[in-house]
């Protein structure tokens, strides 16, 4: 058996995927890409242009759409048309992440680290269904706002670097 070596978060560190990450939580703060979390976590998806500026009173459709495709373009969310198709964490296509909210409505997520955001995001307890990465063995355990349940415990998540130029993370799921 191969010697695995554990890394720290530290040493995964990467100061260009860092500096990303910050300019990426700045976008998610905007009344805009909120809007769009609030109608995906509340419907799963796909989320139409005009509900978003709908859901802002006021706002301008226009400047809504044209910000839209910059979030797009920023690999935020996925504008395809009029419809968002994803806005992170959530997708509207399968994947083998998925949250089941404290009502039961299910959503599915781009990633693991995805799902496990979604409590503290919604600020309710959840259940995360999915599978072992080494030995696809079904997995599923409650995550609250403040962590994952002690039925997590032995519970591990995998983190790689997403390879440059492979496009957007949602692709290489």
């Amino acid at each position: 058996m191969p010697n695995v070596r554990i890394k720290t978060a530290d040493e995964l560190g990467d100061s260009d995927v860092e500096a990303r990450a910050a300019d990426r939580r700045v976008a998610r703060e905007t009344p805009v890409l909120r809007a769009v979390l609030r109608l995906f976590a509340d419907s799963g998806g796909p989320v139409n242009v005009a509900a978003v500026a709908d859901s802002l009173a006021g706002a301008d459709s226009e400047a809504i759409a044209k910000t839209l495709a910059t979030l797009s373009d920023d690999d935020l969310l996925i504008l395809r048309g009029d419809s968002i198709e994803l806005a992170y964490p959530f997708s509207t296509s399968p994947t083998p992440f998925v949250v089941r909210r404290a009502d039961g409505r299910e959503r599915f997520t781009c990633c693991a680290i995805d799902a496990l955001g979604i409590a503290p995001m919604l600020n309710e307890a959840v259940a995360i269904t999915t599978r072992c990465h080494h030995c696809n063995a079904p997995l599923r355990f409650a995550v609250g706002p403040d962590g994952p349940a002690p039925d997590a415990h032995d519970v591990m998540v995998w983190v790689t670097r997403l390879v440059p130029d492979h496009g957007r993370a949602c692709t290489v799921l």
